[in-house]
């Protein structure tokens, strides 16, 4: 299918997020050194639509910060977009301490620092290939990114961290220790984000260390395909039996 009757097919995913809640499982510290608020990694609204033959993702927070004075006029968080794949995908959503909740997992993987973005894919045998760098343009307290994500509806995890340009991932991880450059959390190994999109009161993000994807869960472009295929397969069969009948009824 041509990727402009995909988009036709595919309206603007708009979702929100409860303002408030960029601590992690509630007790996550951060670093006040540089200077950097909650606000400035609260996500408030994630929106999704096909533009020409990708994708533009525009987040939303309460603040957009800039603490590390990038040349990027970002530099408070690093926001990671995971797309859901049709038919399975990664489980594990990259280094961020979280897995997917439920069947299916990503084909894509975006993510955005003040260092600029990075676009994976993952086949269906799980190796992954880095595509194109996507765009990314600061709209008041958004970003707006344009990627090389197939058009589509689809279903998505979003989750935000806090930047570092210190570490190769940009991601600066919880530890629990405190300390002004550090991001303390009340135990090892606590997941990165410090907000993830999800319902207010979800529990199991920190609990159980599994997301649960938003937007369109299934891929009704894909499985419509399918389906007419299994459909076209069906009617040739039966076309194809019904002359092995007539043939074998002639004397």
């Amino acid at each position: 299918m041509l990727p402009g009757v995909l988009a036709l097919l595919a309206p603007t995913t708009t979702l929100s997020d409860p303002a408030g809640d960029a601590r992690g499982d509630g007790g996550y510290v951060l670093p006040t050194r540089p200077a950097l608020s909650p606000d400035m990694l609260d996500l408030r609204a994630f929106s999704a639509q096909p533009q020409g033959e990708g994708m533009r993702f525009t987040v939303s927070f309460t603040a957009l910060g800039n603490p590390w004075n990038l040349p990027s006029g970002y530099s408070a968080g690093v926001t990671d977009i995971f797309v859901k794949g049709p038919l399975g995908g990664q489980q594990v959503l990259a280094d961020t301490g979280l897995r997917v909740r439920g069947q299916g997992g990503w084909a894509y993987h975006l993510r955005v620092t003040g260092n600029g973005a990075t676009l994976v894919r993952a086949d269906s045998q799980g190796a992954l290939t880095r595509l194109p760098a996507p765009g990314v343009q600061v709209s008041g307290t958004s970003l707006v990114i344009d990627a090389a994500v197939p058009p589509g509806t689809h279903g998505y995890w979003v989750t935000n961290s806090v930047f570092t340009p210190l570490s190769a991932s940009g991601v600066l991880r919880p530890v629990t220790q405190s300390g002004p450059t550090l991001l303390q959390a009340g135990r090892a190994q606590a997941p990165t984000p410090v907000d993830v999109l999800a319902p207010a009161g979800d529990a199991q993000v920190y609990s159980a260390l599994t997301l649960a994807p938003v937007g369109e869960t299934r891929d009704w472009v894909s499985l419509t395909l399918i389906g007419l295929g299994v459909g076209g397969l069906l009617l040739t069969v039966l076309a194809t039996v019904t002359v092995w009948r007539r043939l074998a009824g002639r004397p």
